[in-house]
């Protein structure tokens, strides 16, 4: 079991099962188990109203006991809580698969977190780049002053 807390300091509990993924199917309308082959993953990680829907189906028994409808979940989804919140799902996800599979999805799971590691640094590194800055401000300003018509008063009389 994996947990997370959300953006308004409640902590919930993830439990992969095959209940929990049937109430995923029913909920959500998204069969979790497409994530072992690399699309659903990606669009988990990309939509963050998927990933509120997928992640309200496995805590729903926990959000009837305290009241909590989907809404109320999904505003509490901001920030770090997202990050968090899906790290928990994708871990307790590995977990839920017998040993060999479960050693090959772990082993996905670390690429996948090594390259967006690594994407975040390259975009960094761009951003940190003086060329950029230095691109952007000669942009910015136009045409050099060399190649600008002249202006009336600085034209000779004819």
């Amino acid at each position: 079991m994996h947990t997370f807390t959300d953006a308004l300091g409640r902590s919930w509990s993830i439990e992969i099962t095959v209940a929990t993924l049937k109430r995923i199917r029913a909920l959500a309308g998204v069969d979790l188990i497409e994530a072992a082959g690399g699309t659903l993953l990606d669009r988990l990680v990309a939509d963050p109203v998927l990933l509120g829907d997928v992640l309200f189906a496995c805590v729903k028994p926990q959000a009837d006991e305290r009241k909590i409808t989907d809404e109320d979940f999904g505003r509490s989804l901001a920030g770090d809580a997202i990050d968090t919140a899906t790290t928990a799902l994708l871990e307790e996800f590995v977990a839920f698969f017998p040993k060999p599979r479960r050693q090959v999805l772990a082993q996905a799971l670390a690429k996948l977190a090594g390259w967006r590691a690594a994407a975040l640094l390259a975009a960094e590194a761009r951003l940190n780049d003086p060329a950029l800055d230095a691109t952007v401000l000669a942009a910015l300003r136009g045409p050099s002053s060399g190649s600008a018509p002249a202006s009336a008063g600085s034209t000779p009389p004819s």
